[in-house]
């Protein structure tokens, strides 16, 4: 029998892709309801510096799963595992890029701001905002788990 690790590579990105996006669905449902409303009880002269360490951990913590689901999400349209609809990968690719969207237009500008001082109404523009991450992970979490069913 001949190793073909090329046939392999829909189920690594499947899983991996399920891997990532289920940890960011539920990090983003505690951020939406419980860390990021939590900002604004933050002394205000405390808030810069707080915000600094929030922002600078953060990163330590999303940034390897949001790099691994972009990337999976990238392949699976082109190494689509056995059972998938063809229109399933492209749908939570564009889901991706609506988080990816969101994060740099909406949420990434708000911590620009946050990062001078606690602003109330930049605050709220956050807490907003991020729904649209939210249901978009939410969707993205029920797809790929749709998915990773139908490889079953």
């Amino acid at each position: 029998m001949i190793f073909r690790p090329m046939h392999l590579m829909p189920t690594i990105l499947i899983l991996a892709s399920a891997a990532a996006t289920l940890f960011m669905t539920g990090l983003i449902w505690f951020v939406q309801c419980v860390h990021y409303p939590l900002l604004a009880s933050v002394a205000r002269a405390d808030f810069p510096a707080y915000h600094r360490r929030h922002t600078a951990w953060t990163t330590w913590i999303v940034a390897p799963p949001m790099i691994l689901e972009a990337i999976s999400a990238a392949l699976l349209p082109w190494f689509r595992p056995a059972g998938v609809m063809p229109w399933q990968p492209w749908a939570a690719l564009a889901l991706v890029i609506v988080i990816w969207l969101s994060t740099a237009l909406l949420q990434m500008p708000c911590h620009g701001v946050l990062a001078k001082g606690f602003d109330v109404a930049v605050h709220h523009r956050l807490v907003r905002g991020n729904w649209l991450r939210t249901v978009a992970w939410s969707l993205r979490s029920a797809l790929v788990l749709w998915m990773l069913v139908r490889c079953l």
